[in-house]
């Protein structure tokens, strides 16, 4: 696998049916091991070992319906009154980020109305704040600890 703009980090490895499988500490189990499960199991630790992200509040492979076709986040994390807060979405690093990335993750958040999103490839990686009374977002710098994702803001569509 390709080196990442991300920590490294200790990742478990089984072979299962012939197929390298990694620990997924999230989802309690072993999955296949892929470019883009490699850039999750790195980004995933990034948030839990540097942005103070709890391993409890974050969730992986989450489904959800959109339209009738049932879809998944690749990570979703939520507040301490577990409401979904970001979306992480992930790519291989040989796979560039662009518009079509980002018109992904906003289908996604058609339906959990989240306040950021995030998207890397494990080389590159963008974050926006949305804002739903302005029907905008903004890039930002870095991607947000979760304290800071977690203050509180009013949102009349949340109660």
């Amino acid at each position: 696998m390709s080196e990442l703009n991300l920590p490294n980090c200790e990742l478990k490895f089984a072979e299962t049916d012939g197929r390298i499988t990694v620990w997924d500490p999230i989802r309690m189990k072993y999955v296949a091991f892929t470019p883009e499960e490699n850039v999750r199991q790195h980004f995933v630790n990034y948030l839990m070992s540097r942005k103070n992200y709890p391993a409890t509040h974050l969730m992986n492979e989450v489904p959800l319906n959109l339209n009738g076709l049932s879809k998944r986040c690749d990570t979703v994390a939520y507040d301490r009154q577990l409401r979904p807060v970001a979306i992480v979405e992930y790519k291989a690093p040989t796979v560039q980020i662009t518009r079509q990335v980002f018109e992904q993750i906003t289908r996604y958040n058609l339906v959990l109305k989240v306040d950021y999103l995030i998207v890397s490839n494990g080389l590159r990686h963008f974050c926006v704040k949305m804002d739903y009374e302005r029907n905008s977002f903004t890039f930002l710098q870095d991607i947000p600890s979760y304290s800071d994702i977690c203050r509180q803001r009013f949102r009349p569509d949340i109660p």
